[in-house]
């Protein structure tokens, strides 16, 4: 048994196909399929049930495979630890982000980043939060941006910031009169919120559980962008989280914001997570810092532009002389 038979098997669980699998480790399929052969002789049992059209894992094989995986992470935690200890701020971090957080925070933290850490190789993975926790699990990731509570105990979790949220509705929404809600206001409202499996969803529903707010439920948006369309459209309001309505993103005149005020009001907190026994730790908590330091305001509302005026055409201008 050595490591390039364990990272077949992994490949294997991971692709339930030879072909893509031998693909995937960069070797042909007969050998990819000889050395699974070789691997389950050697074990003793079956690892892989092998059908004309698909291939699943025996039990044994899946328990296999998850060792296998712990394994091959293990190993590259070490290269990883050598290469840290060469050039501490060089090398790869693999980052996860959630999908309604990333579009809206990277513009103001990669300048940053790129300042800071000059010959660092950033890879972003934008996932759903639970598809992060199991990659950074895993060892896929080194580490991801999560809303908070992240609950394990096998993860660091670094807190970063608190983002608040806002209240939008379209410009012919009674409330658009408005420049502020009382949280305890609410109540009174049915929100429009995210499909299952974004964490925005469930904030959203916490807020609901707290101020005794409504889901709209005839309608759910597969993205945040679509929910921003929704509101415009009048077909109903949301909260969006403050930074997704700040530059660069265009500031819609079909959309009005509203803070909150009162006690509680809404809010996410985001964290940078990372497994404990990750040899980046000292790295990781440097490189955290760089998410910390915000533009100032960045979380502030900020009033929209009045619409430009126009100059008055040849006619007008006339008449006002006469």
């Amino acid at each position: 048994m050595n490591l390039r038979d364990l990272k077949y098997l992994v490949a294997l669980a991971e692709h339930r196909h030879f072909g893509r699998a031998a693909a995937a480790c960069f070797v042909s399929q007969p050998t990819l399929s000889t050395q699974i052969r070789k691997l389950e002789e050697e074990l003793g049992l079956p690892l892989v049930e092998r059908a004309p059209r698909k291939v699943m894992l025996t039990p044994a094989g899946q328990d296999a495979a998850a060792r296998a995986r712990v394994i091959v992470a293990e190993v590259e935690q070490m290269k990883e630890a050598a290469r840290r200890s060469r050039d501490p701020e060089a090398g790869t971090v693999r980052l996860g982000i959630f999908p309604t957080l990333g579009p809206y925070l990277l513009p103001h933290v990669i300048p940053r980043i790129r300042d800071r850490f000059p010959q660092l190789e950033l890879l972003l993975v934008e996932e759903k939060s639970d598809v992060l926790l199991s990659r950074l699990r895993e060892g896929k990731l080194d580490a991801a941006l999560l809303a908070l509570p992240v609950i394990d105990d096998q993860l660091h979790a670094e807190f970063l910031f608190e983002e608040p949220f806002l209240l939008a509705v379209s410009a012919q929404h009674p409330l658009a009169r408005r420049a502020r809600l009382d949280v305890q206001e609410l109540s009174a409202q049915r929100l429009l919120l995210l499909e299952d499996g974004h964490c925005l969803r469930d904030q959203a529903l916490e807020v609901c559980r707290l101020f005794g707010a409504n889901e709209k439920s005839e309608f759910r948006a597969t993205s945040l962008e679509t929910l921003r369309q929704m509101v415009a459209a009048d077909v109903g309001i949301t909260l969006l989280p403050s930074l997704s309505v700040q530059p660069p993103v265009p500031r819609s005149d079909s959309i009005h914001l509203l803070d909150f005020v009162g006690e509680g009001q809404p809010s996410r907190r985001i964290a940078m997570a990372w497994r404990r026994s990750s040899a980046m730790n000292g790295f990781l908590l440097e490189f955290s810092e760089q998410f910390k330091h915000l533009p100032a305001g960045l979380f502030q509302l900020r009033a929209a532009a009045p619409p430009p005026q126009r100059p008055p055409s040849r006619r007008s201008a006339a008449s006002v002389r006469d």
